[in-house]
């Protein structure tokens, strides 16, 4: 337990102490307009207070990912906590960070543009294509997800609830985003919150023995650490999806100061819910054997249905399927929204008329509704890896914003180059992608990381060169 109160404790230390030398070396101004303010347009551009935002920002990123990923990350035992923590610290928070005010700095743009502006048009393109694939799916599995739930706990057909979920899904896509999101979003976060809170104390309360760290590798299967729980626990680590969300509320932030609360602290938060349900997990079932029994006979959403029954009781059982039932949604809106929001900027279409909005959310529910109907087993398996590689590419976007700025670029490139290699190492030996040798993978991940990072080293003594010959004339 000592471990699991200490890993909580680092996070919060780490938003009040690494938070804040992020917040400076990218040297915030609030003598500047964000664009909340000087671009308000009634739908997308509305300023709104910054624990609003926080809230709305969190259930944004959060959804399943910090209980499901975490549960699944639970597996490897309490090795899970260093990840947890130091990747929400050093990566997953700076990532969310800087994709927050690099879209305030640059008119509230979504982050494929950012990344083109920093990384070139080539990138900018992939990006946008990415982002939009990428949203799309996460929207179409978050209606499917939850209309089956639904169906099992009310009886009511599939394809109606499908049907119904989709509806709200183009209302919360169209309509201003203090209409619909910014009322129900806040309510919601501090459910998922208040939710998590009660499971710790409930573990604690209740005397099971949170695993104390080891760095020994529990994985019932033997599934190695390296590169698999990387990619296994991504929200409440980092989470690429997280760059897409981010954009949303950078056109609500009042003033840049209140980024290092909405953008970095909505991370830490969802780092600690990740380490509430990965200790829960490794408690609750006696270990990561019982743990694996209970997944294989159920999924993740069993061990959040037994978990929280047990240590909430009835109505804890409730709230927490209401909860597997409303974060998904949650998340399957604004994933739609930030499409449209991606295409918008790509076109240049405005978007503060109606049916401009329309223009675009209808041909995107009409994949969406298609895309339905086909089984994502085998494509969603490469949702977790091509999250990883979005937050790679965005890293790699910031650290270079710092270079060209003349800043310390460590805080980015660091983790921008750990990403690389562990991205690089999974697609090469997992079964959905290359399924080579470990020994191989690993190797090759780890140059190809060196590499990137030479690359950019290269630039960042081009970029030094350039200031100095400046700075001379």
């Amino acid at each position: 337990m000592f471990t699991f109160i200490l890993s909580i404790a680092i996070l919060i230390l780490g938003y009040f102490l690494y938070g804040k030398f992020v917040e400076n070396v990218f040297g915030i101004d609030n003598e500047k307009a964000t664009p909340a303010i000087s671009m308000e347009d009634g739908v997308d551009y509305i300023p709104m207070s910054w624990p609003r935002i926080f809230l709305i920002q969190f259930l944004n990123i959060a959804g399943l990912g910090p209980i499901y990923g975490a549960i699944a990350g639970a597996l490897w035992g309490p090795a899970a906590f260093l990840w947890i923590v130091f990747g929400c610290i050093f990566a997953g928070a700076v990532h969310d960070y800087f994709s927050g005010m690099l879209s305030i700095r640059h008119k509230g743009t979504s982050i494929s543009e950012v990344v083109g502006i920093y990384l070139g048009d080539t990138a900018k393109t992939v990006m946008r294509v990415f982002s939009v694939v990428l949203l799309v799916l996460v929207g179409v599995v978050f209606v499917m997800g939850p209309a089956g739930l639904l169906a099992n706990l009310t009886g009511l057909s599939k394809t109606l609830l499908v049907g119904m979920i989709i509806i709200y899904y183009l209302l919360a896509t169209v309509l201003p985003v203090d209409k619909l999101i910014g009322k129900i979003y806040p309510i919601f976060g501090a459910s998922l919150l208040i939710m998590a809170v009660g499971i710790g104390v409930g573990i604690i309360a209740k005397g099971y023995t949170i695993p104390e760290i080891t760095l020994s590798n529990l994985h019932p299967k033997g599934t190695p650490l390296f590169p698999f729980l990387f990619i296994t626990i991504a929200c409440g680590a980092i989470s690429g999806f997280h760059a897409t969300q981010s954009p949303l509320m950078a056109r609500c932030v009042r003033k840049e100061s209140e980024g290092r609360r909405i953008f970095y602290g909505s991370m830490i938060a969802e780092g600690i819910i990740a380490l509430i349900w990965a200790a829960a997990s490794m408690a609750f079932f006696g270990g990561t054997e019982g743990l694996a029994a209970t997944l294989a006979n159920g999924g993740p959403g069993v061990v959040v249905n037994e978990i929280s029954t047990t240590l909430l009781g009835a109505i804890g059982g409730i709230l927490a399927m209401l909860g597997v039932v409303a974060c998904p949604i949650t998340s399957g809106d604004t994933a739609f929204r930030s499409a449209r929001l991606v295409i918008a900027d790509a076109i240049n279409l405005k978007q503060e008329k109606t049916m401009n909005r329309f223009y675009i959310a209808i041909p995107l529910f009409a994949v969406g509704v298609a895309l339905t109907r086909i089984d994502f087993g085998i494509v969603w398996r490469y949702f977790s890896w091509s999250n990883q590689t979005l937050a790679m590419i965005v890293l790699w976007a910031a650290a270079t914003y710092l270079v060209q700025k003349g800043k310390n670029h460590w805080i980015c490139s660091i983790p921008a180059t750990f990403m690389t290699g562990v991205t690089t190492a999974y697609i090469l030996q997992a079964k959905e992608g290359f399924k080579l040798a470990a020994s191989f993978s690993n190797i090759v991940g780890i140059v190809l990381a060196l590499v990137f990072f030479g690359m950019f080293m290269r630039k960042v003594k081009k970029e030094n060169k350039n200031m100095k010959k400046e700075h001379v004339a």
